[in-house]
């Protein structure tokens, strides 16, 4: 279920959610989405809560997309398919329309999905051995989640095209050089440190954090809405094509796909 996947915690003005599902290195159910999305917005409205943390339990912050989940996906009918990418750009939108800093803290992988969901935070904070990589292609998909427009907006055209096309993994120390990460901590300290980022937050009111966010945010990610949107289209006729099913049969063989 979405809600034993997904945890929160307050400690008095930090709130922190956890994915954990370590046996799959924090591998995301469709449901779960929603789960994220309200556990957010309930957050983000709570007067005592100045910062939120997502971070993932063990080893890994989110290996992506539970590949079970998505194959039973592809075999419903479309309006629950709709349903589920509403979930997930739901999950997206909830952190950039937060009304306070939502900082991940990502040790491990943040693959796929969960790289979608690392990158849409205000702030991210990454241990030394921690990647990013969009494997979507591999299992016959585009990079959902608003990813391609974060990343862009972060790092540019020809990083974001390297990252979707050739799919290779960006490391923490390169992102960190980049500029996509606030802090680079050395392994197991990347929660820690995310919550002293909150720490620093107390300098500014709440009110002030909430406003320079949506400014940022409105000079940056001005077209994310209408990525979500764009996906939200065609992210279903892939799920639907032959492609994918070669991809996610070749990830359970573990094998390389053999794409026609």
């Amino acid at each position: 279920m979405a809600q034993d996947l997904i945890q929160r915690n307050i400690d008095g003005n930090l709130a922190t959610i956890t994915i954990v599902n370590p046996d799959k290195r924090n591998a995301l159910t469709h449901t779960a989405f929603g789960e994220i999305a309200n556990t957010v917005a309930e957050l983000a409205v709570d007067d005592s809560v100045r910062a939120i943390v997502i971070t993932g339990a063990g080893e890994h912050f989110c290996s992506g997309l539970d590949l079970t989940a998505s194959v039973s996906l592809s075999s419903v009918g479309d309006e629950h398919m709709q349903a589920s990418m509403g979930e997930l750009n739901s999950m997206i939108s909830s952190i950039v329309e937060a009304e306070v800093p939502v900082i991940a803290a990502v040790e491990g992988a943040a693959a796929g999905v969960g790289a979608s969901l690392a990158l849409a935070c205000d702030l991210v904070v990454a241990a030394r051995s921690a990647f990013f990589v969009l494997p979507f292609g591999r299992i016959g998909l585009l990079p959902d989640g608003g990813v391609m427009q974060t990343l862009a907006a972060s790092l540019g055209r020809a990083v974001a095209m390297r990252m979707a096309l050739l799919q290779q993994p960006l490391p923490a120390a390169a992102a960190y050089q980049a500029g996509l990460l606030a802090e680079l901590t050395d392994d197991g300290g990347a929660l820690d440190t995310a919550r002293e980022c909150a720490t620093g937050l107390q300098m500014a009111s709440r009110e002030a954090l909430a406003a320079t966010k949506r400014g940022v945010n409105a000079a940056s990610l001005g077209r994310l809405s209408q990525t979500l949107a764009r996906e939200a289209e065609q992210q279903p006729k892939l799920l639907r094509s032959e492609g994918h099913r070669e991809g996610v049969q070749a990830f359970a063989e573990r094998r390389a796909p053999r794409f026609s």
